[in-house]
């Protein structure tokens, strides 16, 4: 996946030249920081954070680009559009937002939704697909939006989530 490539390529970026790129995500109730809606889910703050979404990212990014570059790049734009505005709206101002959980998350709720979507055989495989995703993701996904630690933006991960339900 490009986008995960991107991502590591920033990180690695990040860690060799001097500063930092995470100023460049997405910065709450500042009209100079809705530049983050785009870049926020290319930045992570630290390694361990884009170790952590890298696997998620991959299997959910998938099941999303199987339908097609077009329709995962539709996901993709959707999400973080919808998951960026929620996040810039709820968070408290000033707050800076960083990481692909936002994405992650919209993929999750993409997946899911697509229950509700298409033919009978379609709906089938996606129930399928659903309850494997929700089993292996249900409850990191719950805890991201109601158990999460001082530092980790619930915001994010439930706008994201929200985005990914939207499309059909």
């Amino acid at each position: 996946m490009l986008l995960l490539v991107a991502m590591w390529g920033v990180q690695f970026a990040d860690a060799i030249l001097p500063g930092s790129f995470t100023g460049f995500g997405l910065r709450s109730w500042d009209v100079s920081g809705l530049g983050g809606i785009v870049l926020g889910p290319l930045l992570h703050a630290n390694w361990q954070h884009l170790i952590a979404n890298s696997v998620p990212f991959l299997v959910l990014g998938c099941l999303v680009a199987v339908e097609g570059a077009r329709r995962f790049w539709a996901v993709t734009a959707i999400v973080a559009v919808v998951g960026g505005l929620g996040t810039w709206i709820v968070n408290a101002p000033g707050t800076l937002t960083v990481g692909a959980s936002g994405l992650v998350f919209g993929y999750f709720g993409y997946v899911v939704m697509r229950v509700f979507a298409g033919g009978v055989a379609h709906r089938i495989l996606y129930a399928v697909i659903a309850v494997v995703v929700v089993a292996l993701y249900g409850g990191s996904m719950i805890a991201g939006v109601f158990g999460v630690a001082e530092g980790i933006s619930w915001q994010g991960h439930l706008f994201g989530a929200v985005g990914g339900g939207s499309p059909r």
